[in-house]
C-alpha cells in the first residue's frame, strides 16, 4: 500500500513543467497506478463505469487518450489504488483549512506523502491506505473537508477545470521528504463532525426531547456519502436507550428525508439498525393491511410520514 502514493509521488515529481495529461497517465501506467479518464474541463468519468474501469493497461490507456486527448486524469481512491485523500474545500462560508489546521494540531493529519493545489483554491492530501481495513468515502460539509477513500475517485495533475469560466489546473504544492503514514479516518471523521451522544433515559422527558432533537438534527446534516451510515448509527443509540421503533423511525423519517434518503432506504436502515441493536425485536401489534405487519416491527404506523414534522425540532 506504501508504494502506490511513492509511486504517485515520484511520477509527480518529474512535472517540473507543463506535462500533456496524455504522458501523464502513461507514465502513471507504467509505475502501477490505476488511472481511468473524465471530461476535458470536468470531473465526471467518459467511461461507462466510471472510477471502476480504473487500469494499469497500458493498451487501454492509450486508447482512451487517442479518443479524447484533452480528457482529465483520475485515479480511484482506497484499496483499489492504495492511496486515500483529504479533500480541503474552501466554499463561503466554511474555510476547510481552519479544520484541517486543527486536525493537524491534534497529529490526525500531519504525516501526508504529498500536497495537491486545486483550481478552487482548496488542497488534496494524500495518504497511503490502511491495509486489510475498509475506508469508505465520507463528507463533514460544516468543516468544509471531505475523505476520498473506497468508492471514491480524485482528479490529479496536470487535470485542468473551469470553476469560475477560466481553466485553472491541479498543480503539486509539495511532496513530503520523509515517510507517510496511514490515516486513521474514522477518527478524524469524529474530530472534524463529532456525533452526538443520547444519555440512558432519565425521566426527564423534556430533557430527553432535546437529546433526540439534537439527533435528528445530526442526522438531516448529513451530506451525501455519509447518510446511510450516519442515520444507522442515529438509529442504534435510540435503540440502545429503549426508544420504540415506532418512534425512532417518527423522530428520524423527516431528519433523513431532508439529507436526501427515501423513504424505502429510511426504514430499511432504521429497522436494520434495530435488529443489529436488539437480540430479538420488541413484540407489536400488527397493522391492519400493513406490508410491515407480518414481522410486527411497526407498532402504530403503515407508513413513513417523511413530511411529517420531527418530534422535539417543531
Amino acid at each position: 500500500m506504501m508504494a502506490a502514493t511513492e509511486a504517485l509521488a515520484g511520477v509527480l515529481r518529474q512535472m517540473t513543467g507543463p506535462w500533456p495529461v496524455s504522458a501523464a497517465a502513461r507514465e502513471l501506467v507504467a509505475a502501477g497506478v490505476p488511472v481511468f479518464p473524465c471530461v476535458p474541463g470536468g470531473k465526471r468519468p467518459l467511461t461507462e463505469h466510471g472510477f471502476h474501469d480504473a487500469t494499469t493497461d497500458p493498451g487501454q490507456v492509450e486508447a482512451w487518450w487517442r479518443t479524447h486527448p484533452d480528457a482529465n486524469l483520475a485515479v480511484p481512491t482506497g484499496a483499489t489504488s492504495g492511496m486515500v485523500v483529504v479533500d480541503v474545500d474552501v466554499h463561503a462560508p466554511t474555510d476547510g483549512y481552519e479544520a484541517f489546521e486543527r486536525a493537524h494540531r491534534a497529529g490526525l493529519v500531519s504525516r501526508w506523502a504529498f500536497l495537491v493545489s486545486t483550481p478552487s483554491g482548496g488542497m488534496h492530501a494524500y495518504y497511503p491506505a490502511t491495509p486489510d481495513r475498509a475506508q469508505r468515502s465520507w463528507q463533514a460539509a460544516r468543516a468544509g473537508v471531505d475523505f476520498r477513500g473506497d468508492g471514491g475517485y480524485i482528479l490529479l495533475p496536470p487535470s485542468m477545470v473551469s470553476p469560475n469560466g477560466a481553466a485553472v489546473g491541479y498543480r503539486v504544492r509539495q511532496i513530503s521528504g520523509g515517510s507517510s503514514a496511514t490515516l486513521d479516518s474514522d477518527r478524524l471523521r469524529d474530530f472534524l463532525d463529532p456525533r452526538p451522544t443520547l444519555p440512558p433515559r432519565t425521566g426527564d422527558d423534556v430533557e430527553r426531547s432535546v437529546d433526540v432533537s439534537r439527533l435528528a438534527a445530526w442526522v438531516a446534516a448529513r451530506g451525501e456519502g455519509e447518510r446511510n451510515r450516519g442515520l444507522f448509527w442515529a438509529a442504534c443509540r435510540l435503540a440502545e436507550n429503549d426508544v420504540p421503533a415506532p418512534e425512532a423511525l417518527d423522530v428520524l423519517a423527516a431528519a433523513a428525508s431532508e439529507s436526501g434518503l427515501d423513504e424505502r432506504e429510511i426504514t430499511a436502515t432504521v429497522r436494520s439498525a434495530y435488529r443489529t441493536t436488539q437480540t430479538q425485536p420488541r413484540p407489536s401489534s400488527p397493522v391492519q393491511g400493513s406490508p410491515r405487519a407480518a414481522d410486527g416491527w411497526f407498532a402504530h404506523d403503515a407508513t413513513v410520514r417523511t413530511s411529517a414534522p420531527i418530534r422535539g425540532l417543531s
